[in-house]
């Protein structure tokens, strides 16, 4: 009984036709004699019809003993459906009469229904994943990812991109997130690390004269999680020679064109409009902004710095800033709620948050006794709030008030339903800082990675003048997401050697991390530069779910466990000894 067709690659054209199927038991129903079982498989259902009439009793005696998830081939003849068409179902208007069934496998009753939206608990979805997995929603997404990369192959392949697989175990240089590292049985005490990102590697395939470089690959960091990230993810990658921020923001915007346009049907509008991060960060508060709502940051810094209100004024005094949101229409919003928003700030820094409510009797704000009435309305005209609205402002260092404001406006779109725009709202974000002050490091370190361009404009004094110093550096945002990133490469001993040195890392150190690098360099390199997307993000976005997990195969939960095999376990002694790796007991520890 060989397969004709999937379940949906019927249509009224085959009526008459016999064919076979085969999948799983969605749901069977016996009517008056006749026993009715909706079959289901990747592309969707069919309901077939098994008429004691016409089949065996054999056949019919195992239609009836079917039950959910058992596995079976059913050979019939196409036919108009008997009763109303279902426009439900891609197949509603046909049926398969069924002439004879093959049992491949029976099945347990599952520990949840295999539905669409399933509100089953998480954790019990994930370690029945192949259970999961065969939830139509799922299998649509997982299709589209499928889709996606070959969009993507087929695009840069036709751009004259070639792919070309890098290393798995490759060296750790630890600048950035946290390595997952692999001991080295050959040589005990000696580690792999797994890659970030290939990013030292398609470096040296431009100085290996290819030119452009694909590879859509698994990165591996370790890292706290979040809804959006996993400890293991997919990047498409790429790379090219004689290139600057103006080629490669070229190629990959007809590359995002040819893909939504493919992909679900949407017309990219080109150029994709273009924002420095300094800008970003002043209006939105955020070098990722959801540009689908308004409802900007508003910088009210010089408003109040002449005001006799301490928390504003000496904010100001000391170099930091106050800015504002103007939240329409919620004036009325109830303590409870306001006092949440108050915690939430705090979870980004901020020290506290002030409000003015703008209601129908009259103007309350939780400041009102420090200010006169006069100044009080110079803070409403300079936000251009109305009745009915209330500004939300919060006085910090600067870094804090635009992280805090910023993430407060995205929380706020979704609290009150405020984005109303269902389409798809690019732009790249260019211009970043070279470097960013780690406290916790007490140095400034690279905002990308050490390999990153400067701004021409700041080649002469980059590494004294840290603070001010910009990167050739560009984000592809997406509704608020970070899509991909990427950076002009430095090509120029020179340059290298100050970044380094700017850094803090020794002529030694640089030698250890990155001598192989270094070591290419002196054999002619080309100007090059790159990008890289998150894959596993895109098509997310593209889907329309909001949880990364949907859009993985097997996922790690956010303690980057997988619960269907318990990964990370322990292993056995032996397998230690030979990697010369003893682990403590936690009575030792």
């Amino acid at each position: 009984m060989q397969r004709t067709h999937r379940m949906t690659e019927v249509s009224p054209a085959d009526i008459g036709r016999e064919i076979v199927i085969k999948g799983w038991v969605h749901k069977k129903r016996n009517l008056g004699g006749l026993v009715f079982v909706d079959m289901r498989d990747r592309s969707g259902f069919l309901q077939v019809l098994f008429d004691p009439e016409t089949v065996s009793t054999a056949v019919y005696e195992r239609a009836q003993g079917l039950h959910n998830e058992y596995v079976v081939g059913i050979r019939g003849v196409l036919q108009k459906r008997g009763g109303a068409v279902n426009e439900q179902l891609e197949t509603g208007a046909v049926e398969l009469r069924a002439t004879d069934l093959i049992l491949y496998s029976v099945a347990e009753t599952p520990p949840f229904h295999i539905e669409e939206g399933s509100h089953t608990k998480e954790d019990l979805r994930l370690k029945y994943r192949y259970l999961d997995l065969r939830r139509p929603d799922l299998q649509r997404i997982l299709m589209m990812r499928s889709k996606v990369t070959h969009l993507v192959r087929e695009f840069l392949y036709k751009e004259g991109f070639l792919e070309i697989e890098t290393p798995v175990l490759t060296k750790s240089t630890p600048e950035g997130a946290r390595d997952y590292l692999v001991p080295s049985r050959i040589d005990n005490g000696k580690f792999y690390a797994l890659p970030q990102s290939p990013q030292l590697f398609k470096q040296l395939l431009m100085v290996s004269g290819f030119d452009r470089y694909l590879q859509i690959t698994k990165c591996f960091r370790d890292e706290d999680l979040r809804a959006d990230r996993q400890p293991e993810f997919t990047q498409i990658d790429m790379e090219m020679s004689f290139a600057d921020v103006d080629d490669v923001i070229g190629v990959n915007e007809r590359l995002l064109q040819y893909v939504f346009k493919e992909a679900v049907g949407y017309d990219v509008p080109l150029p994709i409009p273009r924002l420095t991060y300094a800008e970003a960060m002043r209006r939105f508060g955020s070098d990722k902004p959801d540009l689908r709502f308004g409802m900007e940051l508003i910088d009210i810094s010089k408003v109040v710095a002449e005001m006799d209100f301490g928390a504003f004024k000496d904010t100001v005094a000391d170099g930091g800033s106050v800015r504002a949101l103007v939240v329409s229409g919620q004036a009325d919003m109830g303590r409870k709620k306001v006092d949440k928003l108050v915690s939430f700030v705090r979870d980004y820094g901020a020290k506290g948050l002030f409000y003015i409510q703008l209601k129908e009797e009259g103007v309350k704000a939780s400041f009102a006794k420090f200010l006169t009435e006069a100044e009080m309305q110079q803070i409403i005209d300079t936000v251009g709030a109305k009745t009915g609205d209330m500004v939300l402002i919060i006085g910090d260092a600067d870094g804090v008030v635009c992280n805090a404001l910023g993430n407060l406006r995205v929380h706020l779109a979704k609290e009150l339903d405020l984005i109303t725009d269902t389409g798809y709202r690019f732009v790249w974000i260019t211009d970043f800082p070279l470097f960013e002050f780690s406290e916790e490091e007490n140095r400034y370190t690279a905002m990308h990675h050490p390999f990153t361009m400067v701004a021409d404009a700041d080649r002469a004094n980059f590494d004294v003048q840290k603070a001010d110093a910009k990167a050739k550096a560009y984000d592809i945002v997406l509704n608020g997401y970070e899509l991909g990133g990427g950076s002009v490469r430095i090509h120029e001993a020179d340059i290298q050697q100050r970044m380094f040195e700017a850094l803090g890392f020794s002529a030694t150190e640089a030698k250890e991390r990155f001598g192989f690098l270094l070591e290419a360099f002196r054999y002619g390199v080309p100007p090059h530069a790159g990008l890289a997307y998150g894959l596993d993000r895109l098509v997310m976005l593209l889907t329309g779910t909001d949880n990364i997990r949907d859009v993985i195969a097997f996922p790690k939960t956010k303690d980057a466990s997988c619960l269907m095999t318990n990964a990370p376990d322990i292993v056995d002694t032996k397998q230690l000894e030979e990697l010369g790796i003893t682990v403590n007991s936690e009575e030792e520890e």
